[in-house]
C-alpha cells in the first residue's frame, strides 16, 4: 500500500511548539482531550444513526495501555474519519472537523438541531505530543470499507496510508516519553478520567490486573493476577435530570463528592437556561464557610465548569461575582466557546450572560429564603453576610436587591435579634427624619455611646454596626426608601420642625452664654480637636466628639490604623453638654477665675472622657490616671472635712 508524506503547514511547528510547551500547563490534559474526541465521535456516529441504523452501536470508549510496547491507546466505535478528513483535520491545526460537522449538518437541514459536541477549534489532539514521541491514528469511517493510518512525530510532517480496520470508529496510538510512562498505569489513567472526564455519557473502559486469592488443587491460598475490565466514569451527571428524578440523598452524596465537605447544604439551586446562552447548573449553598475559605482569597472557585459533561475548570473566576464565591455546584454550557486549550475562557459576552443569570438566581433564592424561612437565612447571613456587604459596596446592577438582604442589630430590640432595612423602615416613627445607624467594636459599647442620649429620649431606634465593613458599605446606601441614611456619630442629628427648633434655640443661648469658656476649651485641646461646641445631643453625659459629615468615624479611623499605621488623624468636633454638673461647675469656676489651672486639666479629662465613651485609646492614660487620682483624693478629702 501506498504511503503517502505531507508536510504541515509552514507554521505549524511553531505552533505544536506553542502546544506542547505554552498553552497547556497541566499534562494531564491530554486524556480530557482524546475521551472528549472520541466522546464528539460517537455523538456524530449515534446523529448519524437515526437516519443510518446500521450504524448504530454500543457506544464506548475504551483505553488500552501496553508496558512493553510503550504505548497508550484511545478507542472509540464513533463516526470514524476519512483520508481527506484526516488530512484536513489532524493534518491542519485549527481546523475543526467537529466545527466543519456541525455546518454540514445545518447546511442539510437548516431546521435541524444537530448534537450537542465538544470540541470548537480542533487543536485538543496536538496535547498528546506533550507526553508522546509518536502518534498514529487508525480510523475507519462509519459506513464505509476503507481504513486509513494516519503518524506523525509531531514536528513538521505526516504521514497517510490505507490500513486494516475491521469496525467503525478511530484509535490513537500513542508512544509515550520515557518521563510519561506513569500514564500507563491503570490508577493514573483512572485518576484523570475520574477529575476530568467522569460525567461523559458513554462508558470510558479499561483492562487491568488484579491480584485475586484462589484456592490450588491441593486447597491452599493461591494469589493470581487477572485481567478486569473496568468502567472508568460514573456517567451520573446528576445536574442534567430533572429534579423530580433524583432523591435529596443523590444531591447531598453528590455535594459531598464535589466540595470534600461533610454534611448536607443548607440550600441547593437547580437551575437552567435557554435561548442565546444554554446551559445548566446545580448550585449548593454551604451551611458553614468551608475549611479553605478566607474572606478575600480562595485557592480555587466554588463553582466548576463543564462543557458537555466535560470538566474544563474549577477556577473560572467569572462565571460569578467575586462576592459570591462561597456557592458551589456545577455549570454545564452546551455552547460555551473556549479558548485554544481549554484552560483559559475567552472573555466574552456568553460567560457574562452566565455571570448575570446565576447572580440574579442566587440573590433571588437568598430573597426567598428570608421571607419564607427567616431562621435559616439568619444562620446563612451569620456565615456569608459579610460577603453580601461586599456585594452591596461592589455589584451595583443588584445593589437594591442586595441590600434588602442585609440584617442588623439595633438598639430597641434585644442582643441578637436581626432586622432588615424594609423592617426598621416600616417601624419608624412618623416624625423620625432619617435612618439612624452607629459603628463601632461591639453592641455594649455602641448602647452606651454618649451619640445616641437624644434619640433614646425620642425613643428613636438605631442600627447598630459592629462590621469592619460596615462603614464601607453603608457609604454606599446614602438612601432608603426616600430615607437618608444617617450616622449619629457624624454631623448634626435632625429631628420633626418642631423639636429641631427648640434645640437649635438652647444650643445657640449655651454657646452665647459660655463663648469665653468654649474658646478657652479649644485653646486648651489646641489640634486635638476641629472645634468645640454645646450641643442638645447629650443629655446625661458631659461630652463627645463627633466626626464631620464625610470624615470617617473613629471606630474606622482606628480600622484604618490597624491596616496601616501611618492613617493620619482626622479631628473632631467636642460637644458638650450644657445642663451637666460639670460644666455648670466649670462655668462657675471659670466666672470666679479665668487663670484657675484646673479649668485647663478639666478640658483635657472632658476630650478623654469622650475617648473613653466611644472606645478609643487615650493618648496619655498614665496622665488620665494621675488627674483621676487626684480628684478622687479631693473629693474623699472634702467628704472626710464635712464630717
Amino acid at each position: 500500500m501506498t504511503k503517502d508524506s505531507m508536510q504541515f503547514q509552514a507554521e505549524v511547528q511553531q505552533l505544536l511548539q506553542l502546544m506542547i510547551h505554552s498553552v497547556y500547563s497541566n499534562k494531564d490534559i491530554f486524556i480530557r482531550e482524546l475521551v472528549a474526541n472520541a466522546a464528539d465521535a460517537i455523538d456524530k456516529a449515534r446523529f448519524e444513526s437515526i437516519s443510518k441504523p446500521d450504524l448504530a452501536r454500543d457506544w464506548e470508549i475504551r483505553i488500552e495501555a501496553d508496558k512493553e510496547a510503550g504505548t497508550l491507546s484511545f478507542i472509540d466505535n464513533g463516526i470514524g474519519m476519512t483520508r481527506e478528513e484526516l488530512i484536513s483535520d489532524i493534518g491542519t491545526i485549527a481546523r475543526s472537523g467537529t466545527r466543519a460537522f456541525i455546518e454540514a449538518v445545518r447546511k442539510k437541514d437548516a431546521g435541524a438541531s444537530g448534537p450537542e459536541l465538544i470540541g470548537q477549534f480542533g487543536v485538543g489532539f496536538y496535547s498528546a505530543f506533550m507526553v508522546s514521541e509518536r502518534a498514529d491514528i487508525f480510523s475507519r469511517k462509519a459506513g464505509t470499507g476503507k481504513a486509513w493510518k494516519w503518524s506523525s512525530d509531531g514536528k513538521d510532517s505526516f504521514t497517510i496510508e490505507e490500513t486494516e480496520k475491521e469496525t467503525q470508529g478511530t484509535t490513537v496510538v500513542l508512544t509515550l516519553k520515557d518521563e510519561a510512562k506513569s500514564y500507563l498505569e491503570y490508577w493514573t489513567v483512572s485518576s484523570v478520567i475520574k477529575k476530568y472526564s467522569d460525567f461523559i455519557e458513554y462508558p470510558i473502559r479499561m483492562k487491568h490486573l488484579v491480584k485475586k486469592n484462589e484456592k490450588d488443587e491441593k486447597g491452599k491460598n493461591v494469589e493470581k493476577e487477572e485481567l478486569e475490565d473496568s468502567t472508568l466514569n460514573t456517567m451520573k451527571a446528576i445536574w442534567l435530570r430533572s429534579e423530580s428524578e433524583v432523591k435529596d440523598e443523590e444531591y447531598d452524596s453528590f455535594y459531598n463528592h464535589l466540595t470534600g465537605q461533610y454534611g448536607k447544604p443548607l440550600q441547593r439551586i437547580v437551575y437552567s437556561a435557554e435561548g442565546t446562552s444554554e446551559f445548566k447548573s446545580l448550585l449548593f449553598i454551604p451551611e458553614h464557610v468551608p475549611f479553605d475559605f478566607q474572606f478575600g482569597e480562595r485557592k480555587t472557585n466554588g463553582l466548576h465548569l463543564y462543557v458537555r459533561r466535560v470538566f474544563i475548570t474549577d477556577n473560572c473566576p467569572s462565571l460569578l461575582p467575586d462576592y459570591l464565591r462561597f456557592v458551589a455546584g456545577v455549570v454545564d454550557s452546551s455552547d460555551l466557546p473556549l479558548n485554544i486549550s481549554r484552560e483559559m475562557l475567552q472573555d466574552n459576552p456568553r460567560i457574562r450572560k452566565i455571570n448575570t443569570n446565576l447572580s440574579k438566581r442566587i440573590i433571588s433564592e437568598l430573597a426567598k429564603m428570608l421571607e419564607n424561612d427567616r431562621e435559616k437565612y439568619e444562620r446563612f447571613y451569620k456565615e456569608f453576610g459579610r460577603l453580601i456587604k461586599e456585594g452591596v459596596h461592589t455589584d451595583f446592577a443588584n445593589k437594591e436587591k442586595l441590600q434588602d438582604l442585609l440584617l442588623f442589630e439595633t438598639v430597641n430590640n434585644p442582643k441578637g435579634k436581626l432586622v432588615t432595612l424594609k423592617e426598621y423602615r416600616s417601624a419608624m416613627p412618623a416624625l423620625q427624619q432619617e435612618i439612624y445607624y452607629i459603628t463601632g467594636d461591639n453592641r455594649e459599647t455602641l448602647e452606651n455611646s454618649p451619640h445616641l442620649e437624644i434619640l433614646r429620649k425620642e425613643n428613636y431606634d438605631v442600627l447598630l454596626m459592629t462590621d469592619p465593613i460596615d462603614e464601607f458599605v453603608i457609604s454606599g446606601i446614602p438612601e432608603y426608601e426616600s430615607k437618608k441614611l444617617k450616622s449619629v456619630n457624624k454631623g448634626n442629628v435632625k429631628f420633626d420642625e418642631s423639636i429641631q427648633k427648640d434645640l437649635e434655640e438652647k444650643t445657640k443661648k449655651a454657646n452665647d452664654d459660655n463663648k469665653e469658656l468654649v474658646e478657652l476649651i479649644k485653646k486648651t485641646l489646641g489640634t486635638k480637636v476641629k472645634d468645640v461646641t454645646f450641643s442638645s445631643r447629650l443629655t446625661e453625659s458631659a461630652s463627645c466628639l463627633v466626626s464631620g459629615e464625610y470624615d470617617p468615624s473613629a471606630y474606622m479611623q482606628r480600622v484604618l490604623k490597624a491596616v496601616n499605621k501611618d492613617a493620619p488623624n482626622v479631628s473632631r468636633t467636642l460637644e458638650l453638654n450644657p445642663t451637666h454638673p460639670l460644666l455648670v461647675a466649670m462655668k462657675k469656676l471659670f466666672e470666679k477665675s479665668k487663670d484657675n489651672p484646673k479649668l485647663s486639666e478639666f478640658s483635657e479629662m472632658l476630650y478623654d472622657q469622650a475617648l473613653l465613651a466611644e472606645g478609643s485609646p487615650l493618648p496619655d492614660p498614665v496622665l488620665f490616671t494621675k488627674r483621676t487620682a487626684s480628684l478622687m483624693t479631693f473629693c474623699a478629702e472634702k467628704e472626710v472635712s464635712a464630717e
